[in-house]
């Protein structure tokens, strides 16, 4: 496989993740739910300030600008190995999966890089809802009450410091009673699968499940002139 074709890959990626981002972003209020499947798949506008999924590393300031510094970074070293990857020789499956990862961490720190720079804040608002469509959404919301685009430097944050845009929610299993005998759970409500996520996100997922699953069958080198079957001397006379 070659190279052009891992970051293709990755290129179209980070379009899927940043188109996504940028219309959730200036067409919803942070917090409107919108169902798109029934009540399973939904839309979800949320924003944070960690990693995939909403963990994080700290709730300050640096450990904000440490955890992008070190996306930049994981990135730049991202690029380097896919190539090495890619002329030693990988299978087409290991590259690819590289490819997946590098394109999730990029989509996310081009969100920390520079969303605050670009773009006006998206608080937590009351006037957020839950919707059936988005001809509702749309027929309820007043359009100042949504981010906007700015001038460069003149959105709510610094470089490095930019929020992540998540807003695919699969709520498969939705607020369900667990019986009381069940251990740990029991008396509680549950939701499977609850973390709102995004495009960068799934990508990462996939990516890395995928090499942990098939392992044994990506991590070695594509035979690229595989030997020549042998001849049998005896038919061959």
């Amino acid at each position: 496989m070659k190279y052009r074709n891992a970051v293709l890959i990755v290129l179209l990626i980070i379009i899927a993740d940043q188109a996504l981002k940028f219309y959730i972003k200036t067409h919803f209020v942070n917090g409107d739910d919108v169902k798109i499947m029934g009540s399973w798949f939904r839309l979800h506008f949320i924003e944070n300030e960690g990693m995939a999924y909403g963990l994080k590393l700290s709730d300050s300031i640096a450990g904000k600008i440490v955890l992008s510094t070190f996306r930049l970074f994981a990135v730049i070293f991202g690029f380097f190995l896919l190539k090495k990857l890619v002329v030693k020789g990988y299978t087409r499956g290991a590259i690819i999966c590289g490819s997946l990862i590098l394109a999730g961490a990029l989509g996310n720190l081009l969100d920390s890089m520079f969303y605050g720079l670009i773009f006006t804040d998206s608080p937590a608002s009351c006037f957020s809802g839950n919707y059936e469509n988005f001809k509702s959404m749309m027929q309820n919301h007043n359009p100042s009450i949504v981010a906007h685009y700015v001038s460069v430097g003149h959105g709510y944050g610094h470089f490095l410091r930019g929020k992540v845009v998540d807003m695919l929610y699969f709520p498969v299993i939705d607020n369900v009673f667990v019986p009381r005998w069940v251990p740990f759970m029991g008396g509680s409500r549950f939701t499977f699968f609850e973390p709102v996520f995004n495009v960068a996100d799934a990508a990462i997922s996939v990516g890395v499940i995928t090499l942990v699953l098939f392992q044994k069958r990506l991590f070695h080198k594509a035979e690229l002139n595989p030997p020549a079957p042998e001849v049998n001397n005896a038919e061959a006379v």
